[in-house]
């Protein structure tokens, strides 16, 4: 590696943007963006991390067909622990395989039931 900055060339984002003009993109309507972003912060979600997981989940809705509220419906009758792992499950589906997420169970357990005493 070394320390010498990257330089932007012109020619290259041009071909970028040109490439990319013909994609498809995918729409939401604006009542199924807020309705999800709004269920996200009233699980304690941030702002932000509403917005990325909406987006995540609108779009794997559409290519799905299922329509936003009935999501929403789904994910009301969910404990905020399995939330996390739905949530987590469907963010690892649409990242980058290189890493995951995960998370960690905090479970209390009695030590004294773990322990085995041989005599």
């Amino acid at each position: 590696m070394t320390n010498i900055p990257t330089t932007q060339n012109p020619d290259r984002e041009t071909r970028k943007f040109f490439e990319d003009l013909n994609k498809p993109t995918l729409t939401f309507a604006t009542n199924d963006v807020d309705a999800m972003v709004g269920y996200f912060e009233s699980r304690g979600f941030s702002k932000q991390s509403s917005i990325s997981t909406a987006t995540v989940l609108l779009t794997q809705a559409k290519i799905d067909g299922i329509n936003a509220f009935t999501l929403i419906d789904t994910l009301k009758g969910i404990d905020d622990v399995k939330l996390s792992a739905i949530v987590t499950e469907i963010l690892n589906a649409n990242r980058s395989k290189i890493s995951s997420l995960g998370y960690k169970d905090t479970t209390v357990s009695n030590q004294t039931e773990k322990r085995n005493i041989v005599k």
